[in-house]
């Protein structure tokens, strides 16, 4: 049956950019969010990968902020700045989802400002019942966030091991350098991400480790190392997924009538935390395989492209968090090699702007490790310092 009337439940960056492309394709779309627009932690961020793909994200006339360099501070506190050579557009979500939802109604849209609060399968149709109103709908697409009450309708709720804690503060001023600060034992970092009037200053953490208030207290001791105050900021606190290799590949995205996108899906990096690009690329296969008249393709495709490449983060997470290499910390080793090694500090710009996939990572380096090794030696060698505490990098 074709399915022309698509109720999708969610109105972030995955659930509006379906939203605009189904209905651009003549498909009769309505879109349930209660809040539509709204602020979130640390997200926001587009890389190259994400704005070269969408080019309307270039010119959404909107705030952003370009950041044109990183810094990365290990656990010890050696640090290394280096140059971005494709930039990062960090948005504000409200106004980047706005923009999105603004786009989804200029496509023709129904834009439904409404709590659904009852999802319902009958006779071959979806009911969706809304704090005031009955709907329904052929086909259903779930982008309503991590948590929400309509999943195990469709897939197994996940456990507290699939998801992390992410706190942080919204505070005054700006900068064009994302900065990351990894902490001993802790599976996550400190970021401050600058937007156009103000940074998000943040951390993250699995839920099985640290709490809420413990990772709270961490980033507000950390904050002054960065020039930043708490009391000047706004607090917040949101979980995002972060799925382990077995629940990646247990997932069920569609089946009969419905489809999941986006973090709803839990399609979020392990390591990184980033879930964007993987929103709206989820969003952007859905619909392609809705308007060719086969759904259940979504689920292939997505499979050979993002949840084989979220299993790979996903195994190699921990390692990257609390692993040894090359004698040290891999978060040492890192930060230490980005300062001394031209050619693993482009490897760090790649992974920064998404052309590096993680599914020839380990071949990169291993390929490139002589010649890491030897500049690294040779920076050594002539550095005054053999361990330096704080390197800048500048090609």
């Amino acid at each position: 049956m074709l399915a022309d009337r698509i109720a999708i439940v969610g109105g972030g960056p995955a659930g509006a950019y379906a939203a605009s492309s189904l209905a651009s394709a003549g498909r009769d779309v309505l879109l349930f969010d209660e809040k539509l627009a709204w602020e979130k932690p640390c997200g926001g961020g587009l890389t190259d990968k994400a704005i070269s793909r969408w080019p309307f994200l270039r010119e959404l006339p909107a705030e952003r902020n370009w950041i044109t360099n990183c810094e990365l501070i290990a656990p010890s506190g050696a640090k290394v700045r280096f140059d971005l050579d494709k930039q990062i557009a960090i948005f504000s979500r409200l106004t980047l989802n706005g923009l999105l939802l603004d786009r989804a109604l200029n496509s023709g849209a129904e834009v439904v400002r409404e709590r659904v609060v009852a999802i319902e399968r009958q006779r071959g149709e979806w009911q969706i019942q809304s704090s005031s109103s009955r709907y329904s709908a052929d086909y259903l697409i779930l982008a309503s966030g991590a948590r929400n009450p309509f999943r195990s309708i469709f897939a197994p709720n996940l456990g507290p091991k699939n998801f992390i804690v992410a706190v942080g503060y919204y505070i005054p001023g700006t900068s064009s350098t994302v900065q990351v600060k990894f902490i001993d034992g802790l599976h996550g970092y400190i970021w401050i991400f600058p937007r156009a009037d103000h940074f998000s200053a943040g951390i993250c953490g699995h839920m099985e480790g640290r709490s809420t208030a413990e990772l709270r207290q961490v980033l507000e001791e950390h904050l002054p190392e960065f020039g930043l105050s708490h009391e000047s900021g706004k607090f917040y606190a949101h979980i995002l997924p972060s799925l382990t290799p077995e629940s990646l590949r247990n997932m069920q995205l569609c089946g009969e009538g419905w489809a999941m996108i986006g973090d709803a899906a839990g399609l979020v990096d392990a390591i990184t935390g980033e879930g964007l690009y993987y929103a709206l690329r989820s969003a952007e296969l859905v619909s392609e395989a809705i308007v060719c008249g086969a759904p259940e393709s979504y689920a292939i495709a997505a499979q050979q492209e993002i949840i084989a490449e979220l299993e790979r983060a996903a195994r190699i997470a921990d390692r990257f968090y609390a692993g040894e290499w090359l004698g040290g910390s891999v978060l040492e080793r890192m930060v230490q090699l980005t300062g001394s090694s031209t050619r693993f500090r482009q490897l760090m710009r790649d992974l920064f702007s998404g052309a590096q996939e993680y599914s020839t990572l380990k071949k990169r380096v291993y390929r490139s490790l002589p010649k890491i090794a030897a500049e690294a030696l040779v920076s050594t060698l002539w550095s005054s310092d053999s361990l330096p505490r704080s390197a800048a990098a500048a090609d």
